[in-house]
């Protein structure tokens, strides 16, 4: 055996992968500092993971940057999956991708923490070459382009559902490439291109490729993970849930905890004396410099109105908004950057806004947050505004433009809405049923109590006040369920252990607040049961609401071709207009609907006496059953508005109607509302109202023309 030979080979061998050779000595190349050093030679890029980096929980969230019309409901800047956790791993020559999971857990310093170690076995995602060591530094270099130009589902693009729609065959590699990538102190930002070869197109096109641009963010989670905070089904909040084999219980016990940011009071000896204290760490979001001139101060306002509901958590100046800085002032600030959440303006025609956040599956800690906000939700806020509110409100009745101090406001309540959501917030239908409905008509009430922008879910504005009430309150604000909420998940307390602030604090919170309907909490859900918490109701009397808004819908037809008349312009307007009326209507008609075969819902636990769960009472749903006869069953002639009519359609009036009457009586006898009904017969006897007495009611009612003609 010639040794001389190997030992010359070796020495080649190691030379050729040497970090000098490779990196140092490289032409053109272009290195960036951050969570990971990355390197981009050529076309090449190569991640240097250091120790310090290796066994570190990363977060990565996954976005579609640059997106294809008609593909989903989103746009840009959307997830395409959820966050999900990885770690860099070395083994012998190879550096592991591995996926985590935070669905199980128990605490290390346990003998089980083994035993649940070996049963959530981590799986490798992807293998990588060590390219070679920096030996100086203890990293490691590898070439990441695989990562990015093949179908890699953990960060893929399309859901299952989408690559059957537009029979999706594969990924073409050959035209998948990594655009630029941007390394920060916390986190990395991959921005790629995956091609698809596809059989069906979202946007029609006829040329077989389906190419969509990607943003992956890895994000080092925190050294120190914030003490999480307990999820109550009392109180609306996002929610992590893990199943914790470390609890001294006889069973697999899940613990769940609420998405919030970690907002800890400067001075502590000072909010203990009752102070208002600012945090260590204030909640900042950045405009979006390509966001309009004019609309920036009211985006910027809807952030600050949070700043009273946190100073009831005794905080002040904890949330507010921000102009980012210019390149002069600071050439390295980014909006890719995790230190930084920014309010994203997103031109496409989506009529939407969208308050995501990425937060620790560890503690629900919330890291950061882009909220999304799409030039078109202006388009959607007129809707709305317009079809509740002109009949009494001059500043609604203008379809072509609103005045921009009115579009103004209206992007203020909706930019306060959003930042609710990464606060931790979910949509709260809870809460309407707190003011009554002749309330929401008087001007002084209206002011004093604002209904609050989350109990409603999605918008809603006043549509109770009739012409001649005087100047009532039209729209929602930071209200008493906000305000509550927020003392909830961002309070401090003194406890050591999420069971104990619990135990000591959370629970005694919810209860003093319990038998008061302003902070009660009705969770969304897409077809409700509960009458009293549903998107978009208004009032304690959902018959007495809808009358008032059917009204104003009444009152506001005829003027609809004065409101959308501009010379030059076609009906689309007033087709469009006219279908926001019959679409506010129909809410209307399942807002009632959903008192048949009800179920009120108010959540509770062991230490607070009465039922979870109640049946409608008999009358209400009586009266429900004749609100639909006389608003929709006995044809709602009002609807059928010639003059608008001839401008916007040859026929189809008929069907319109045929379809809305249809639609409610096919929810109205759904099977699961039928068994709701033989299950109150069941429970409550002859209290309830019963399956026999909305067949007999129905029946009654609908062919009651007939037997008038008949007698």
């Amino acid at each position: 055996m010639d040794t001389t030979t190997e030992t010359k080979s070796d020495t080649a061998k190691q030379e050729k992968h040497s970090y000098d050779k490779l990196i140092t000595e490289a032409k053109g190349i272009m290195t960036d500092d951050g969570l990971f050093k990355v390197h981009k030679i050529k076309d090449d890029y190569y991640f240097e993971l250091s120790k310090d980096v290796l066994e570190k929980e990363i977060l990565v969230v996954s976005r579609i940057a640059g997106h294809v019309k008609g593909l989903n409901f989103g746009g840009a800047g959307m997830k395409s999956r959820e966050q999900q956790v990885i770690r860099w791993q070395k083994h012998g020559e190879k550096i592991l991708l591995r996926s985590v999971s935070y669905n199980n857990v128990a605490s290390e310093e346990l003998p089980v923490y083994q035993s649940v170690k070996n049963n959530n076995f981590e799986p490798v995602i992807m293998s990588f070459d060590i390219k070679t060591p920096n030996k100086d530094t203890s990293a490691f270099v590898i070439e990441v382009g695989n990562l990015f130009t093949t179908d890699v589902p953990m960060i893929g693009a399309l859901e299952e559902a989408e690559r059957k729609e537009f029979s999706v065959k594969g990924l073409d590699k050959g035209r998948s490439f990594i655009n630029y990538v941007k390394s920060f102190p916390q986190n990395t930002e991959v921005r790629h291109v995956l091609t698809y070869n596809a059989d069906k197109l979202p946007n029609g096109s006829l040329n077989g490729t389906l190419s969509l641009e990607m943003n992956q963010s890895f994000i080092l989670l925190p050294e120190k993970p914030m003490q999480p905070r307990m999820y109550d089904a009392r109180v609306g909040y996002f929610s992590v849930a893990q199943t914790d084999y470390g609890l001294d219980e006889q069973k697999a016990a899940t613990r769940r905890y609420i998405t919030r940011w970690r907002l800890e009071p400067k001075d502590e000896a000072a909010f203990a004396r009752g102070e208002l204290v600012e945090p260590i760490k204030p909640i900042v979001y950045y405009i979006d410099p390509a966001t309009p001139e004019k609309w920036r101060p009211y985006i910027k306002q809807g952030v600050n109105d949070w700043q009273k509901a946190f100073e009831k958590a005794g905080f002040k100046n904890a949330i507010m908004a921000k102009d980012p800085p210019s390149k002069e002032e600071d050439p390295d600030w980014s909006p890719e950057d995790a230190r930084y959440s920014v309010i994203r303006y997103i031109t496409t025609d989506i009529q939407n806004a969208v308050g995501p956040h990425v937060h620790d599956p560890r503690t629900g800690e919330i890291l950061e947050s882009d909220i999304l906000w799409y030039h078109n939700i202006m388009n959607l806020l007129r809707n709305w505004f317009l079809t509740q509110t002109a009949a009494v409100n001059p500043d609604a009745q203008s379809y072509t433009k609103f005045k921009d101090e009115v579009m103004g406001r209206l992007i203020r309540f909706v930019a306060a809405h959003e930042v609710g959501h990464t606060l931790g917030l979910p949509h709260n239908m809870g809460s309407s049923v707190a003011y009554p409905v002749d309330s929401l008509r008087s001007p002084s009430f209206t002011k004093q109590f604002r209904y609050s922008t989350f109990y409603h879910g999605l918008c809603s504005f006043n549509h109770v006040a009739q012409p001649g009430d005087g100047d009532v309150a039209l729209m929602p604000d930071i209200g008493p369920y906000d305000e509550w909420s927020i003392i909830y998940g961002y309070k401090p307390t003194k406890a050591t252990s999420p069971e104990e602030e619990h135990r000591l604090y959370l629970n005694s919170w919810v209860k003093e607040r319990a038998n008061n309907p302003l902070y009660r909490y009705g969770a969304q859900r897409f077809n409700p049961t509960d009458p009293t918490a549903q998107t978009e109701d208004l009032g304690d009397d959902l018959v007495k609401a809808s009358d008032y808004g059917i009204e104003n819908l009444k009152r506001m037809m005829p003027n609809l071709i004065k409101w959308t008349a501009e010379d030059g312009k076609s009906y689309e307007d007033l087709n469009e207009l006219y279908g926001q009326i019959l679409g506010q209507y129909n809410k209307y008609m399942r807002h009632v609907g959903t008192i048949v075969g009800g179920v009120y819902e108010f959540r509770k636990t062991y230490d607070e006496a009465g039922a979870v769960f109640t049946h409608v009472e008999k009358n209400k749903q009586q009266e429900a059953v004749r609100f639909l006869h006389r608003q929709l069953f006995q044809t709602p002639s009002w609807i059928i508005n010639e003059d608008i009519i001839r401008r916007i359609q040859s026929d189809g009036i008929a069907e319109r109607l045929r379809q809305l009457q249809v639609g409610t009586l096919n929810r109205l006898f759904e099977g699961d509302r039928l068994n709701r009904l033989m299950e109150g017969e069941a429970l409550n006897g002859s209290a309830a109202y019963t399956m026999l007495n909305l067949f007999d009611d129905t029946r009654a009612g609908i062919f009651q023309s007939l037997n008038q003609v008949a007698k």
